[in-house]
């Protein structure tokens, strides 16, 4: 017996009375018991809010990256535990790959993203400066910063590691302290990997807390700082979203929801087009794994009424290939359901289910289980149904069975197939087979709004395509309507989730200091060295090299042009070029202008800069003709360590002429030695 503590306070709290017992799926004895612990909720925010909070905030974007890396590869040498105690849950081995591999490969996309996406410092700058005033000593930049509350994860028990690991990944990430809420069936493999984090040594204390049992009145407590991100059934979020606090204080509330996906079969896709055998793969897949226990599952299969038959039968007879039992057996491909409870649930959706449509695969009443120590309560086998009249279906559309199940429909043409998928009233995704283009652009236009995710396959991406029900950290996971309105994930547009988006207003150099970026306007610092002899460490924000000047002739433009191949007319023919309404007459290439720019500012020695890494949002803004005079202004712009050898230097280059307009502005990337 597992006695499944909670973790709050910095200590662990055992079960209480009260305490739930948790049976095992597959033989459906006593494993384990939970919840009851004593916990004050209160005590529980405020330790999150002061001890937790105030140290994920000292941490810059990068060092919590590191971090979560760090737990990854940590999590990632001690899976073998989680596997084994997940069997239990019914899962198979392949399910925790989907869960336990999944939670970890998410940590570690957040991670490089974080590194790549985010800057080495405290504030997130949310796009470029804006002007306000004619002269630029006033000017706005929207930031993002930590909210300072706690973010409450209540999560399902289909993915007791991958539900957490993937709420969690974008919080820590954001710097917010997390408290969550696994669902009790499946929550001590939660709890293992809840334990494994916290030995690792790499949270600060307060960032986690772990509730398994009832949260009592934690939601009551919560405020605008606050976050609830919750993973279930549309009826319990409509039940907390009703929470008193959370509509009076403007709580955050993500939900991810009930979700009658969609697969459509494309009307190009015969049975002898591949994209009709990888229709078929995929179904049968998303139909059985986890036992159908997924929130992505294929629950409505849209097929052209022509290929009905085909599709059926091709379905079926994959489908009677499943064999089913004991999860630890090797020769077992579908497992058990989380509870015989959620099994009583499910065939009281299948009844609804065969009120409008035919049971054409599986049956309820025998079943071969694989496996010695295996009872039959929490097992049910693959059911396929086909609804004739989907038109005239109520259930098939709002009915969701959350496990084998899925329904075939016929549908007359594409219009309608995007008609049938949206009458599910909004979804996690939606799949077309399909390699026809205007098929796939029809159904974005007429489908994309009731749907978090569409996913496209066909022979040219089957080979490398991720699956229909399998989210990715980089893409949104959510949907609209019955889905719940979410959107979790999504790289770092599920960062943004935990943090405030403010519009801050001043002068550059106030813009320049919060943001940790120096922009136009702000002071600029004159060294007697030159900054390309200068390390990474000793570089200073708005530090600034001004050139001398360099004369443009036209023998430098026809020397470039007949060099590079470049005899572009502009360049080579006055009267064609004044006939053009953006030259005055034959102009330098913008090019040459970079190259000569770069002779101005490099410094050839060798020392701390490394490599140049490339340029960003170039542009010309005034012709440069033969008897002008270019120079260059070099800034450094932000500084963004990489490893502890170098780091990237983003200078701000801008190149005026004679008279101090400004021909050309780029930015320069540089990797420069600590």
């Amino acid at each position: 017996m597992i006695e499944v503590n909670s973790f709050a306070l910095g200590g662990w709290h055992a079960p209480g009375a009260g305490a739930s017992l948790i049976y095992s799926a597959i033989h459906g004895r006593e494993i384990a018991r939970a919840g009851g612990a004593a916990l004050d909720f209160q005590d529980m925010l405020d330790h999150a809010k002061s001890v937790g909070g105030p140290a994920l905030r000292k941490l810059t974007f990068h060092d919590r990256a590191k971090m979560l890396k760090a737990l990854a590869q940590y999590l990632g040498e001690r899976k073998q535990a989680l596997y084994d105690l997940s069997f239990d849950t019914g899962a198979t081995q392949k399910d925790h790959l989907i869960d336990i591999d999944g939670g970890i490969g998410t940590l570690f996309v957040f991670a490089s993203k974080g590194r790549r996406e985010l800057p080495d410092a405290h504030v997130y700058l949310d796009g470029p400066p804006e002007l306000l005033s004619r002269s630029g000593t006033f000017q706005g930049q929207h930031i993002a910063t930590p909210l300072q509350g706690v973010a409450v994860h209540i999560n399902a028990y289909n993915f007791p590691v991958w539900g957490m690991l993937e709420k969690l990944a974008p919080t820590f990430l954001a710097g917010v302290p997390a408290i969550v809420k696994p669902a009790t069936a499946s929550c001590y493999v939660t709890e293992a990997c809840v334990r494994m984090m916290l030995e690792s040594g790499l949270l600060p204390d307060g960032a986690l807390q772990l509730v398994c049992g009832r949260t009592g009145d934690l939601l009551d407590r919560l405020d605008g700082q606050d976050v609830v991100s919750f993973t279930g059934s549309a009826a319990t979020a409509t039940m907390l979203r009703a929470t008193p606090s959370i509509a009076q204080n403007s709580v955050r509330f993500i939900a991810e929801q009930d979700s009658l996906n969609g697969a459509v079969l494309g009307p190009d896709a015969t049975p002898d087009a591949l994209e009709f055998d990888i229709f078929i793969k995929e179904a049968v897949r998303e139909i059985t794994a986890k036992a159908g226990q997924k929130c992505t599952g294929m629950r409505r299969l849209l097929i052209p009424e022509n290929l009905i038959d085909p599709a059926r039968e091709a379905l079926v007879a994959k489908l009677a290939t499943i064999t089913i039992g004991d999860p630890r057996h090797e020769d077992t491909r579908m497992g058990a359901l989380i509870s015989a409870d959620q099994k009583q649930d499910v065939l009281a959706k299948i009844s609804k289910l065969e009120s409008e449509a035919e049971r054409v695969f599986g049956d309820l009443t025998t079943m071969d289980l694989l496996g010695k120590d295996t009872a039959p309560d929490a097992f049910v086998p693959p059911i396929l149904f086909q609804c004739n009249n989907p038109d005239a279906a109520v259930e098939a559309h709002r009915t969701e069975a959350f496990g084998p199940v899925a329904t075939l429909m016929p549908y007359r043409d594409i219009e309608h197939a995007s008609h049938l998928l949206n009458k599910g009233g909004g979804s996690l995704v939606a799949s077309l087979f399909t390699h026809d283009v205007g098929t796939a652009k029809a159904m974005v236009m007429s489908s994309g709004a009731f749907h978090g995710r569409l996913y496209i396959n066909n022979r040219d991406s089957a080979k490398e395509a991720t699956g229909h029900g399998s989210p990715l950290p980089h893409m949104v996971h959510g949907g609209p309507g019955r889905a719940g309105g979410g959107e979790e994930m999504g790289g770092i547009r599920g960062v943004m989730h935990y943090m405030q988006r403010t519009a801050i207003q001043g002068s550059p150099q106030m813009l320049s200091a919060i943001g940790e970026t120096w922009i136009p306007g702000a002071p600029e610092i004159s060294h007697d060295a030159h900054p390309f002899t200068r390390t990474f460490h000793e570089l200073d924000l708005g530090e600034t090299f001004n050139s001398d000047s360099r004369k443009v002739t036209l023998e430098d433009i026809e020397h470039f042009a007949h060099f590079t191949g470049d005899t572009f007319y502009a360049h080579m023919d006055e009267e064609a070029a004044k006939a053009n309404p953006f030259f005055p007459g034959r102009v330098a290439h913008g090019y040459l202008l970079l190259s000569f720019a770069a002779g101005l500012f490099v410094q050839p020695d060798p020392g701390p800069v490394l490599a140049n890494t490339g340029l960003d949002n170039l542009r010309f803004m005034k012709p440069v003709q033969a008897g002008d005079a270019i120079k260059v202004r070099l800034t450094v712009k932000r500084k963004t360590l990489r490893n502890d050898e170098y780091g990237e230097v983003r200078w701000h280059v801008t190149l005026t002429n004679q008279d101090d307009d400004t021909v050309a502005e780029y930015e320069l990337l540089t990797m420069n030695a600590v």
